[in-house]
């Protein structure tokens, strides 16, 4: 049995942030009867707003007033009130609004960032579309503009220091701030795996430790909230103008972080800092962010700096970048974990155990996984499996996780295509199985479209940039790499294992091939093959691990596939499209070619199929269809039609037979197209023609491609007539197959 009620939103009116406006609050229903509630103060103008929730209001209300800071800085204000509120509720929907409010960018939010923790509390589950009902009501009185998926996917949200944590993150805060009020200096190291949320502590951190919370007013407060800010209180008072630094290794990383610092109040871009940074100054503290991926001096490019820093300290070449860390600062925090080294310049395990032995360095443990939807039982499932562990030979099928393994590079790329569409941030990240061909940086001349991966037909391209590549524009069409995507979170990740891992049947154990790993630095110098291995697999569960919502598998090696295939379900093509063998074949007769829109690569418009049909795959119709000539076969992927054509479906087009095309669904090919859901050239849209009569007779002004989308951001495509000449029409829409 479900149970469920009906909730009703109610936002109201924009009050004026004065005295004049007590009255009219107080007659609001939910002032009136002290019913709790959420308020949200803004001013347009200055771009500034806060969030807060009370049970007494009026007072909540007159408190603000008597603030110097919020009675100058706000204007407005407005209340969110529903039946159905109660405390625990209203805590929930202030930390929500918190969270997506200073992520959305709209308002600059000047709430601290103390006090939130994930509540659980009585019938939570029918809450939960509650805040959905908040936000969309929010939009149409105009407060915010962006929708929560959109949110969700931006750096901004994804590190946000204004992130809930879990109670074992929270508990975690207490204990660190705790130990740097009450000691002279302190070290303390933060273990968790991958997606246990040690990025977002940090951040959370920071921002924690630099909060002003001198006037704070302590009403309402729980005493974990109350005990908080006397913490924050007491790290002030003992470094009243502290110096904190953000140590961030990978600079890939260090870049978005940056980004996201350069958003938030009281944070700036100059506290994210590389190791190497760390002698421009002093610091009270530093916070070390993938602590794992510090360099020792081996293995990398920019030896003769190494040297120069570790001389500053009189180090000879077996200091390290922790010793530059520790030498640099008052008090460290480390968040670390050794199962995601994966070079030989990494810091071995055993400096970090020699600092975590230490009589005063404190250890926390992070437990409660934070990234992916699969859990716990997930990031224990990926270790079992490429360390060759799993006993159960049942399948891995986690409720809310989509993993599958798939016998085709092409259906992998297809289906996360179809994900990318729904919830974007979706990638493919590889191991380091290829040559980097068109490395923009290779000397004396980079060959910038030289085609790094090729399997199945598909040609690839690692990563344009090495700088926040997974939101670098045409990301998807790229192939990510460890070094690229180490420390990020997607929604998901197709991962290739690449011709350098495999799996020997009769010994029944990974294997790797030297000469087929790519990454100079991450090979030279190791001799035993086994320590190799080591960080070759370190490197596929790191990258198994950055999906949020899934991931999908695909291994060059055969026998590296079937193992997964024991333990992971595999891809089943839903299409009931018969590709006929190429011996019964007979063009235009039994069968129409199967065309890839995203590999047209310019050749499309040509069709001339008949001259070389072994190079297509060829489809049997329905039964009710016959096959004509000029006909051919389309998988359209994308929401930009789905009026009309559901995301993912085959469909019959014939080539373009002339003639008035006026309100027609056509594929179209220009050089200025720039299509979201088909790429650089190609679209599939409905055809309208503006029209003006001349002497010489009718002549087209402009053509106007008009998507039929239910998702108002798709917008048309208009070409006017310089541009016309350009325009291909290869073909015409005749229906979706019903197969």
């Amino acid at each position: 049995m479900s149970l469920s009620f009906d909730l009703s939103i109610d936002v109201s009116e924009r009050y004026d942030f004065d005295k004049k406006s007590l009255d009219k609050l107080n007659n609001n229903p939910w002032v009136k009867n002290q019913w709790p509630l959420v308020y949200f103060i803004q001013n347009e103008s200055k771009r500034v707003a806060y969030v807060g929730e009370s049970t007494n209001f009026s007072n909540r209300f007159k408190n603000h007033l008597a603030n110097p800071k919020k009675a100058n800085a706000f204007n407005q204000i407005s209340i969110i009130g529903s039946d159905k509120f109660n405390k625990s509720a209203t805590l929930d929907i202030e930390s929500k609004l918190i969270q997506y409010i200073s992520s959305e960018g709209t308002y600059e939010l000047q709430n601290g960032n103390h006090g939130l923790i994930n509540h659980s509390y009585y019938q939570q589950d029918l809450y939960k579309n509650l805040f959905k009902d908040i936000w969309g009501k929010l939009i149409e009185n105009k407060i915010v503009s962006k929708s929560l998926e959109e949110i969700e996917n931006s750096e901004l949200f994804k590190y946000s220091p204004y992130k809930s944590l879990n109670e074992d993150q929270y508990n975690s805060v207490l204990e660190i701030i705790e130990a740097l009020t009450q000691k002279e200096s302190s070290i303390i190291f933060i273990k968790g795996s991958a997606g246990t949320g040690k990025t977002i502590l940090a951040t959370y951190l920071i921002k924690l430790l630099g909060s002003d919370v001198s006037d704070t007013s302590m009403d309402d407060f729980s005493d974990n909230e109350i005990l908080e800010i006397n913490l924050i209180r007491a790290f002030k008072n003992k470094y009243p103008n502290a110096e904190i630094g953000f140590v961030v290794a990978m600079s890939s990383l260090r870049k978005t972080l940056q980004n996201v610092f350069r958003k938030i109040p009281d944070l700036k871009s100059s506290m994210i800092i590389s190791p190497s940074d760390t002698f421009k100054k002093k610091y009270d503290l530093l916070i070390v962010d993938e602590a794992h991926r510090l360099r020792q001096y081996k293995n990398i490019g920019w030896m003769g700096v190494f040297k120069k820093n570790n001389r500053k300290l009189d180090l000879d070449d077996t200091g390290t970048e922790l010793d530059w860390i520790i030498a640099n600062s008052k008090n460290q925090i480390f968040f670390y974990d050794s199962a995601q080294s994966v070079k030989p310049s990494d810091i071995p395990s055993s400096h970090f155990q020699d600092l975590i032995s230490k009589q005063n360095t404190i250890e926390i443990e992070l437990q409660s996984q934070m990234r992916s939807k699969g859990g716990n039982d997930y990031i224990t499932f990926v270790d079992d499996l490429l360390n060759i562990k799993r006993e159960n030979k049942s399948f891995f099928t986690p409720e809310k996780y989509d993993l599958v393994v798939f016998d085709s590079m092409k259906d992998m790329y297809s289906q996360l295509a179809i994900q990318e569409q729904k919830h974007g941030l979706c990638r493919l990240v590889a191991g380091y199985s290829w040559p980097w061909l068109s490395d923009p940086k290779k000397k004396p001349k980079p060959d910038l479209d030289a085609i790094d991966i090729e399997i199945d037909g598909v040609e690839l391209q690692w990563n344009k940039t090495d700088k926040d590549w997974i939101n670098s524009e045409g990301a998807f069409k790229e192939v990510g790499c460890i070094h690229t995507t180490q420390g990020y979170d997607l929604n998901y990740t197709g991962i290739i294992f690449g011709e350098e891992i495999t799996f020997n049947k009769v010994c029944r154990q990974i294997e790797i091939d030297k000469s087929k790993y790519f990454d100079k630095n991450g090979k030279r110098g190791i001799d035993d093959i086994e320590d190799l291995k080591e960080y070759i697999v370190n490197i596929y569960k790191t990258i198994m691990y950055r999906g949020i919502r899934g991931a999908y598998i695909y291994a060059c090696d055969k026998n590296l596939r079937e193992y997964f295939k024991e333990h992971i379900s595999s891809y089943q093509a839903e299409s009931k499209l018969r590709i006929l063998p190429i011996t019964d074949v007979r063009p235009y007769v039994n069968s129409v070619p199967l065309l890839d829109i995203y590999a047209a690569a310019g050749g499309f418009s040509d069709l001339q199929i008949q001259s070389n049909f072994e190079n297509y795959d060829w489809v049997e119709l329905p039964v009710n269809i016959s096959a004509r000539e000029g006909y051919f076969v389309c998988q359209v992927l994308g929401e930009s039609m789905n009026k009309k054509i559901e995301n993912g479906s085959y469909c019959l087009f014939k080539k373009d037979p002339g003639g008035s095309r006026e309100g027609k669904i056509v594929l179209v090919e220009h050089y200025n197209i720039q299509d979201s859901d088909f790429g650089s050239g190609f679209t599939i849209k409905s055809y309208h023609s503006n029209k003006f009569a001349s002497e010489e007779g009718w002549h087209h002004k402009s053509i106007v491609l008009k998507p039929l989308s239910l998702n108002p951001n798709y917008t048309d495509i208009v070409l006017d007539e310089n541009e016309l000449e350009e325009l291909k029409v290869i073909g015409e829409f005749i229906t979706v197959l019903d197969i």
